[in-house]
């Protein structure tokens, strides 16, 4: 089995019944990349991170981690992302 697309929502906002922001990664079958969306109110961004790259993939929980639960978080917040990542590293 292999996981090509995951979608994640993060922090639902005080007053409100949507998440701040949502994720969405992808790898495509062949490609040394993942590819993450992260979808925020008014704005799109697209990273690439390099499935066979341990830093790089640290790098992009933290910025996962921080864009949908709405802060810096500890290295265990980061875990949780970090480990979805995982999925589709090499």
């Amino acid at each position: 089995m292999r996981i090509t697309s995951i979608e994640l929502a993060g922090k639902i906002e005080k007053n409100s019944k949507l998440p701040r922001a949502f994720a969405r990664i992808t790898r495509k079958i062949g490609s040394d990349q993942i590819e993450v969306t992260i979808l925020m109110p008014g704005s799109e961004r697209v990273h690439h991170v390099q499935a066979d790259n341990e830093e790089d993939l640290w790098s992009m929980a933290e910025c996962l981690q921080y864009h949908l639960d709405g802060g810096k978080g500890t290295n265990s917040m980061i875990h949780d992302y970090y480990r979805e990542l995982q999925r589709f590293a090499d």
